[in-house]
Protein backbone atom coordinates (compact mmCIF):
# COMPACT_ATOMS: atom_id res chain seq x y z
CA UNK A 1 0.00 0.00 0.00
CA UNK A 2 1.14 3.67 -0.69
CA UNK A 3 2.81 5.46 1.59
CA UNK A 4 1.45 8.67 -0.22
CA UNK A 5 -2.20 9.91 0.77
CA UNK A 6 -2.41 10.47 -3.04
CA UNK A 7 -0.80 8.35 -5.87
CA UNK A 8 -1.33 10.44 -8.40
CA UNK A 9 -1.60 14.30 -8.92
CA UNK A 10 -3.34 15.24 -12.07
CA UNK A 11 -2.76 19.27 -12.73
CA UNK A 12 -4.70 21.13 -15.37
CA UNK A 13 -3.37 24.88 -16.21
CA UNK A 14 -6.32 26.85 -18.15
CA UNK A 15 -3.97 28.95 -19.62
CA UNK A 16 -4.97 32.51 -19.38
CA UNK A 17 -8.41 31.83 -18.08
CA UNK A 18 -8.09 34.37 -14.84
CA UNK A 19 -10.95 35.50 -12.78
CA UNK A 20 -10.38 39.63 -11.97
CA UNK A 21 -8.00 42.21 -11.34
CA UNK A 22 -5.74 41.59 -8.98
CA UNK A 23 -5.10 43.58 -5.57
CA UNK A 24 -2.27 44.86 -7.84
CA UNK A 25 -3.67 45.25 -10.77
CA UNK A 26 -2.74 48.96 -11.11
CA UNK A 27 1.06 48.55 -11.02
CA UNK A 28 0.37 46.44 -14.67
CA UNK A 29 -2.10 48.95 -16.38
CA UNK A 30 -5.21 46.27 -15.76
CA UNK A 31 -7.45 47.89 -13.84
CA UNK A 32 -10.86 46.36 -14.78
CA UNK A 33 -9.69 43.03 -16.24
CA UNK A 34 -11.28 40.29 -15.62
CA UNK A 35 -11.23 37.59 -18.40
CA UNK A 36 -13.62 34.58 -17.15
CA UNK A 37 -15.99 37.70 -16.36
CA UNK A 38 -16.14 39.11 -19.71
CA UNK A 39 -15.93 36.03 -21.71
CA UNK A 40 -19.17 35.65 -20.13
CA UNK A 41 -20.70 39.19 -20.61
CA UNK A 42 -19.78 38.75 -24.31
CA UNK A 43 -20.96 35.11 -24.74
CA UNK A 44 -24.90 36.21 -23.19
CA UNK A 45 -23.91 33.44 -20.72
CA UNK A 46 -21.22 30.83 -19.95
CA UNK A 47 -22.57 27.46 -19.39
CA UNK A 48 -19.92 25.69 -17.46
CA UNK A 49 -21.62 23.49 -15.44
CA UNK A 50 -18.75 20.99 -14.37
CA UNK A 51 -16.46 23.34 -13.42
CA UNK A 52 -19.45 25.24 -11.34
CA UNK A 53 -20.01 21.92 -9.60
CA UNK A 54 -16.45 21.88 -8.90
CA UNK A 55 -16.89 25.24 -6.70
CA UNK A 56 -15.99 27.43 -9.64
CA UNK A 57 -19.12 29.65 -8.81
CA UNK A 58 -17.93 29.76 -5.21
CA UNK A 59 -15.32 32.24 -6.29
CA UNK A 60 -16.05 33.76 -9.16
CA UNK A 61 -19.87 35.16 -10.51
CA UNK A 62 -20.00 35.13 -13.82
CA UNK A 63 -23.09 35.56 -16.33
CA UNK A 64 -24.36 31.73 -16.86
CA UNK A 65 -22.97 30.45 -14.18
CA UNK A 66 -24.76 27.54 -12.13
CA UNK A 67 -25.31 27.21 -8.44
CA UNK A 68 -25.47 23.56 -8.05
CA UNK A 69 -27.24 21.42 -5.05
CA UNK A 70 -23.73 20.08 -4.28
CA UNK A 71 -20.24 21.41 -4.87
CA UNK A 72 -18.06 18.43 -5.42
CA UNK A 73 -14.74 19.85 -4.83
CA UNK A 74 -12.07 22.31 -2.86
CA UNK A 75 -12.01 25.58 -4.07
CA UNK A 76 -10.46 28.91 -4.13
CA UNK A 77 -8.96 31.51 -5.90
CA UNK A 78 -4.65 32.10 -5.89
CA UNK A 79 -2.81 35.82 -6.16
CA UNK A 80 0.58 35.56 -7.44
CA UNK A 81 3.34 36.88 -5.87
CA UNK A 82 6.07 37.24 -8.50
CA UNK A 83 6.94 40.41 -10.43
CA UNK A 84 5.30 39.37 -13.75
CA UNK A 85 2.17 38.28 -15.39
CA UNK A 86 3.68 36.16 -17.70
CA UNK A 87 3.50 32.26 -19.13
CA UNK A 88 7.07 31.24 -17.48
CA UNK A 89 6.64 33.33 -14.27
CA UNK A 90 2.98 32.17 -13.77
CA UNK A 91 4.28 28.65 -13.99
CA UNK A 92 7.74 28.24 -12.18
CA UNK A 93 5.78 30.07 -10.00
CA UNK A 94 3.00 27.45 -9.66
CA UNK A 95 6.16 24.87 -9.44
CA UNK A 96 6.98 26.68 -6.54
CA UNK A 97 10.03 29.36 -7.77
CA UNK A 98 9.63 33.08 -6.57
CA UNK A 99 10.26 35.49 -9.59
CA UNK A 100 11.49 38.71 -7.90
CA UNK A 101 12.17 40.54 -11.53
CA UNK A 102 10.39 40.32 -14.08
CA UNK A 103 11.78 39.18 -17.92
CA UNK A 104 13.08 41.52 -20.08
CA UNK A 105 10.47 42.88 -22.55
CA UNK A 106 10.78 44.84 -26.08
CA UNK A 107 8.19 47.01 -26.58
CA UNK A 108 9.76 49.04 -28.93
CA UNK A 109 11.53 46.25 -31.17
CA UNK A 110 14.78 44.55 -30.38
CA UNK A 111 18.22 45.93 -30.44
CA UNK A 112 19.54 46.75 -33.73
CA UNK A 113 22.49 44.35 -32.14
CA UNK A 114 20.58 41.67 -31.71
CA UNK A 115 18.47 41.83 -35.39
CA UNK A 116 22.44 42.44 -36.89
CA UNK A 117 23.78 39.41 -35.65
CA UNK A 118 20.65 37.54 -36.20
CA UNK A 119 21.00 38.57 -39.55
CA UNK A 120 25.20 37.94 -40.22
CA UNK A 121 24.72 34.25 -38.55
CA UNK A 122 21.94 33.57 -40.92
CA UNK A 123 22.68 35.00 -43.42
CA UNK A 124 18.72 36.35 -43.89
CA UNK A 125 17.14 39.60 -43.55
CA UNK A 126 15.32 40.10 -40.05
CA UNK A 127 11.71 41.81 -40.85
CA UNK A 128 8.93 43.07 -38.69
CA UNK A 129 10.67 43.21 -35.25
CA UNK A 130 7.87 44.95 -33.32
CA UNK A 131 5.05 44.03 -30.86
CA UNK A 132 2.48 42.17 -33.03
CA UNK A 133 -0.08 39.29 -33.11
CA UNK A 134 1.20 36.45 -34.90
CA UNK A 135 -1.99 36.26 -37.37
CA UNK A 136 -1.42 39.86 -38.05
CA UNK A 137 2.10 39.77 -38.86
CA UNK A 138 1.49 36.97 -41.15
CA UNK A 139 -0.82 38.87 -43.13
CA UNK A 140 1.02 41.98 -43.59
CA UNK A 141 4.42 40.39 -43.81
CA UNK A 142 4.19 36.43 -44.70
CA UNK A 143 3.88 37.43 -48.77
CA UNK A 144 7.48 39.04 -48.33
CA UNK A 145 8.94 36.68 -46.15
CA UNK A 146 8.06 33.61 -49.19
CA UNK A 147 9.39 35.86 -51.77
CA UNK A 148 12.74 37.09 -50.15
CA UNK A 149 13.23 34.71 -47.70
CA UNK A 150 13.74 37.05 -44.71
CA UNK A 151 12.81 36.16 -40.89
CA UNK A 152 9.76 37.48 -39.99
CA UNK A 153 11.29 38.67 -36.16
CA UNK A 154 8.52 39.63 -33.61
CA UNK A 155 7.49 39.97 -29.76
CA UNK A 156 4.87 40.53 -27.79
CA UNK A 157 4.19 41.86 -24.42
CA UNK A 158 5.96 38.87 -22.94
CA UNK A 159 9.45 38.40 -23.02
CA UNK A 160 9.28 36.57 -25.92
CA UNK A 161 11.38 36.63 -29.64
CA UNK A 162 9.21 34.58 -32.26
CA UNK A 163 10.80 33.70 -35.65
CA UNK A 164 7.75 32.98 -38.05
CA UNK A 165 8.70 30.97 -41.45
CA UNK A 166 6.98 29.26 -44.20
CA UNK A 167 7.90 25.76 -43.96
CA UNK A 168 8.11 25.47 -47.80
CA UNK A 169 10.51 28.24 -47.47
CA UNK A 170 12.76 27.48 -44.24
CA UNK A 171 12.14 23.74 -43.50
CA UNK A 172 10.98 23.71 -39.45
CA UNK A 173 14.41 22.02 -38.85
CA UNK A 174 16.25 24.89 -40.47
CA UNK A 175 13.95 27.46 -38.33
CA UNK A 176 14.77 25.22 -34.84
CA UNK A 177 18.37 25.48 -35.51
CA UNK A 178 18.25 29.79 -36.15
CA UNK A 179 15.92 29.34 -32.70
CA UNK A 180 18.55 27.29 -30.92
CA UNK A 181 20.68 30.37 -31.92
CA UNK A 182 18.98 33.04 -31.10
CA UNK A 183 18.44 31.47 -27.99
CA UNK A 184 22.35 31.34 -27.71
CA UNK A 185 22.47 35.00 -28.01
CA UNK A 186 19.54 35.92 -25.24
CA UNK A 187 20.44 34.00 -22.30
CA UNK A 188 21.81 36.51 -20.29
CA UNK A 189 22.42 40.08 -20.26
CA UNK A 190 21.46 42.54 -22.01
CA UNK A 191 18.51 40.57 -23.10
CA UNK A 192 17.22 37.97 -20.67
CA UNK A 193 14.66 37.02 -23.23
CA UNK A 194 12.50 33.98 -21.48
CA UNK A 195 11.72 32.68 -24.59
CA UNK A 196 12.16 32.26 -27.80
CA UNK A 197 9.68 30.43 -30.45
CA UNK A 198 9.94 29.00 -33.55
CA UNK A 199 6.39 29.82 -35.22
CA UNK A 200 6.18 27.60 -38.95
CA UNK A 201 3.00 28.37 -41.21
CA UNK A 202 2.18 27.42 -44.59
CA UNK A 203 -0.38 28.38 -46.80
CA UNK A 204 -0.60 31.54 -49.00
CA UNK A 205 -1.61 35.27 -48.94
CA UNK A 206 -4.91 35.46 -47.18
CA UNK A 207 -4.81 31.84 -45.64
CA UNK A 208 -1.73 31.48 -43.70
CA UNK A 209 -1.98 29.06 -41.01
CA UNK A 210 0.51 27.91 -38.27
CA UNK A 211 0.96 24.64 -37.96
CA UNK A 212 2.12 22.26 -34.91
CA UNK A 213 5.51 22.66 -35.55
CA UNK A 214 6.08 25.56 -33.12
CA UNK A 215 9.17 25.00 -30.52
CA UNK A 216 10.02 27.31 -27.47
CA UNK A 217 13.44 27.61 -25.85
CA UNK A 218 13.33 28.87 -22.57
CA UNK A 219 15.62 30.08 -20.27
CA UNK A 220 15.92 27.15 -17.51
CA UNK A 221 13.79 27.74 -14.43
CA UNK A 222 16.60 30.12 -11.73
CA UNK A 223 16.50 27.29 -9.36
CA UNK A 224 15.15 23.50 -8.31
CA UNK A 225 11.33 23.31 -8.82
CA UNK A 226 9.01 20.61 -6.71
CA UNK A 227 9.38 19.01 -10.96
CA UNK A 228 12.82 18.30 -9.77
CA UNK A 229 12.17 17.08 -6.62
CA UNK A 230 9.81 14.55 -8.05
CA UNK A 231 12.52 13.30 -10.59
CA UNK A 232 15.18 13.11 -8.57
CA UNK A 233 13.18 11.07 -6.04
CA UNK A 234 12.39 8.44 -9.09
CA UNK A 235 8.80 9.55 -9.22
CA UNK A 236 6.95 10.64 -12.42
CA UNK A 237 7.03 14.07 -13.59
CA UNK A 238 4.61 13.80 -17.26
CA UNK A 239 4.62 17.19 -19.26
CA UNK A 240 1.61 17.31 -21.25
CA UNK A 241 1.17 20.48 -23.89
CA UNK A 242 4.08 23.51 -23.41
CA UNK A 243 5.02 22.28 -20.18
CA UNK A 244 8.41 20.65 -20.88
CA UNK A 245 8.81 23.55 -22.96
CA UNK A 246 7.92 26.11 -19.99
CA UNK A 247 10.78 24.83 -17.99
CA UNK A 248 13.06 23.98 -20.54
CA UNK A 249 12.78 19.85 -19.62
CA UNK A 250 13.97 21.02 -15.84
CA UNK A 251 12.42 17.95 -13.69
CA UNK A 252 10.44 16.40 -16.65
CA UNK A 253 10.74 12.18 -16.85
CA UNK A 254 7.69 12.24 -19.85
CA UNK A 255 6.74 14.77 -22.13
CA UNK A 256 3.58 14.36 -24.08
CA UNK A 257 3.30 17.16 -27.04
CA UNK A 258 -0.09 18.82 -28.14
CA UNK A 259 -1.60 20.34 -30.95
CA UNK A 260 -4.52 21.40 -29.03
CA UNK A 261 -6.93 21.89 -26.01
CA UNK A 262 -8.49 18.92 -26.86
CA UNK A 263 -5.72 16.95 -28.08
CA UNK A 264 -4.30 17.78 -24.61
CA UNK A 265 -7.48 16.57 -22.70
CA UNK A 266 -6.55 13.29 -24.92
CA UNK A 267 -3.24 13.17 -23.57
CA UNK A 268 -4.36 14.09 -20.40
CA UNK A 269 -7.06 10.91 -20.20
CA UNK A 270 -3.86 8.67 -21.89
CA UNK A 271 -1.72 9.69 -19.03
CA UNK A 272 -4.69 8.32 -16.52
CA UNK A 273 -4.31 5.06 -17.88
CA UNK A 274 -1.21 5.05 -17.08
CA UNK A 275 0.74 3.14 -14.21
CA UNK A 276 2.49 5.61 -12.40
CA UNK A 277 3.27 7.33 -9.10
CA UNK A 278 3.60 11.10 -9.42
CA UNK A 279 2.84 14.14 -11.19
CA UNK A 280 0.89 14.59 -14.82
CA UNK A 281 0.77 18.54 -15.66
CA UNK A 282 -0.93 19.68 -18.32
CA UNK A 283 -1.22 23.33 -20.21
CA UNK A 284 -3.92 24.18 -22.57
CA UNK A 285 -2.74 26.76 -24.25
CA UNK A 286 -5.36 27.40 -26.99
CA UNK A 287 -7.32 29.80 -24.41
CA UNK A 288 -4.03 32.07 -24.34
CA UNK A 289 -2.53 31.87 -28.12
CA UNK A 290 -5.78 31.76 -30.15
CA UNK A 291 -8.67 33.54 -27.99
CA UNK A 292 -6.50 35.55 -25.51
CA UNK A 293 -3.91 37.06 -27.28
CA UNK A 294 -6.49 37.43 -30.49
CA UNK A 295 -9.28 39.20 -28.30
CA UNK A 296 -11.78 37.15 -29.15
CA UNK A 297 -14.53 36.20 -26.56
CA UNK A 298 -16.55 34.55 -28.39
CA UNK A 299 -14.30 31.98 -29.36
CA UNK A 300 -13.00 31.91 -25.85
CA UNK A 301 -15.83 31.34 -24.29
CA UNK A 302 -16.69 28.28 -26.94
CA UNK A 303 -13.33 26.82 -25.99
CA UNK A 304 -14.17 26.80 -22.49
CA UNK A 305 -17.57 25.12 -22.67
CA UNK A 306 -15.79 22.49 -25.37
CA UNK A 307 -13.29 22.16 -22.23
CA UNK A 308 -15.58 21.93 -19.92
CA UNK A 309 -17.79 19.19 -21.50
CA UNK A 310 -14.19 16.99 -21.30
CA UNK A 311 -14.29 17.17 -17.24
CA UNK A 312 -16.87 14.74 -16.74
CA UNK A 313 -15.26 11.78 -18.37
CA UNK A 314 -11.50 12.89 -16.14
CA UNK A 315 -13.53 13.17 -13.36
CA UNK A 316 -14.74 9.53 -13.93
CA UNK A 317 -11.51 7.97 -14.90
CA UNK A 318 -9.60 8.95 -11.72
CA UNK A 319 -8.64 6.71 -8.83
CA UNK A 320 -9.65 6.91 -5.45
CA UNK A 321 -6.24 7.58 -4.64
CA UNK A 322 -5.82 10.28 -7.36
CA UNK A 323 -6.06 14.29 -7.02
CA UNK A 324 -7.52 16.93 -9.80
CA UNK A 325 -6.13 20.25 -9.34
CA UNK A 326 -7.02 23.23 -11.68
CA UNK A 327 -5.42 26.46 -11.88
CA UNK A 328 -4.82 29.16 -14.53
CA UNK A 329 -1.10 30.55 -14.75
CA UNK A 330 -2.88 34.49 -15.67
CA UNK A 331 -5.25 36.32 -16.95
CA UNK A 332 -5.72 36.96 -21.09
CA UNK A 333 -8.86 39.03 -20.56
CA UNK A 334 -9.94 39.29 -24.72
CA UNK A 335 -12.09 42.63 -24.12
CA UNK A 336 -9.10 44.52 -22.10
CA UNK A 337 -7.15 46.94 -24.23
CA UNK A 338 -3.76 46.03 -26.15
CA UNK A 339 -3.47 42.06 -26.66
CA UNK A 340 -1.21 41.30 -23.26
CA UNK A 341 -1.72 39.05 -20.48
CA UNK A 342 -3.81 40.62 -17.70
CA UNK A 343 -2.79 40.38 -14.00
CA UNK A 344 -5.55 38.67 -12.41
CA UNK A 345 -6.59 36.31 -9.27
CA UNK A 346 -6.88 32.54 -10.90
CA UNK A 347 -9.10 29.66 -9.89
CA UNK A 348 -7.87 27.18 -7.87
CA UNK A 349 -10.09 23.56 -7.90
CA UNK A 350 -8.91 20.54 -5.85
CA UNK A 351 -11.17 17.10 -6.43
CA UNK A 352 -10.74 13.61 -5.00
CA UNK A 353 -13.14 10.50 -5.52
CA UNK A 354 -11.49 10.01 -1.91
CA UNK A 355 -12.70 13.73 -0.97
CA UNK A 356 -15.85 13.56 2.12
CA UNK A 357 -16.66 17.19 1.72
CA UNK A 358 -16.00 20.40 -0.40
CA UNK A 359 -14.61 23.20 1.52
CA UNK A 360 -12.88 26.70 0.64
CA UNK A 361 -9.04 26.99 0.52
CA UNK A 362 -9.70 31.08 0.46
CA UNK A 363 -7.56 33.25 -1.23
CA UNK A 364 -4.36 31.60 -1.59
CA UNK A 365 -1.24 34.32 -1.59
CA UNK A 366 1.15 32.57 -4.37
CA UNK A 367 0.62 30.23 -7.10
CA UNK A 368 3.30 27.98 -5.03
CA UNK A 369 0.62 26.67 -2.82
CA UNK A 370 0.21 23.83 -5.37
CA UNK A 371 3.86 23.03 -5.34
CA UNK A 372 4.23 23.37 -1.78
CA UNK A 373 0.81 20.73 -1.51
CA UNK A 374 2.63 18.43 -3.90
CA UNK A 375 5.55 18.47 -2.59
CA UNK A 376 4.05 17.64 0.72
CA UNK A 377 2.25 15.19 -0.09
CA UNK A 378 4.94 13.19 -1.76
CA UNK A 379 7.14 13.73 1.36
CA UNK A 380 9.51 16.03 -1.25
CA UNK A 381 11.46 18.51 0.28
CA UNK A 382 9.41 22.12 0.28
CA UNK A 383 9.60 25.09 -1.83
CA UNK A 384 11.26 28.22 -0.45
CA UNK A 385 7.72 29.46 -1.38
CA UNK A 386 4.28 28.55 -0.45
CA UNK A 387 1.71 27.11 2.14
CA UNK A 388 0.17 23.49 1.29
CA UNK A 389 -3.39 22.94 1.11
CA UNK A 390 -3.05 19.26 1.87
CA UNK A 391 -4.62 18.85 4.93
CA UNK A 392 -7.59 21.34 4.44
CA UNK A 393 -8.60 18.31 1.78
CA UNK A 394 -11.58 16.82 3.72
Amino acid sequence: MSSYRFNRIFLIVMDSVGIGEAPDASEFNDIGSDTLGHIAEKMNGLSMPNMDRLGLTKVKQYQGGTEPDKVEASYGKMQELSAGKDTMTGHWEIMGLHIDKPFRTFPDGFPDALINEIESRTGRKVIGNKPASGTEILDELGQEHVETGALIVYTSADSVLQIAAHEEVIPPEELWEICEMARELTLDDPYMIGRIIARPFLGKQGSWERTSNRHDYALKPFGRTTMNELADEGLDSIAIGKISDIYDGEGVTTSLRTVSNMDGMDKLEQSMEMDFTGLSFLNLVDFDAKFGHRRDPLGYGKALEEYDARLPKVMEMLQEDDLLLITADHGNDPVHHGTDHTREYVPLIAYSKSLQDSSSLGTRQTFADIAATVAENFKLKMPNQGTSFLKELK
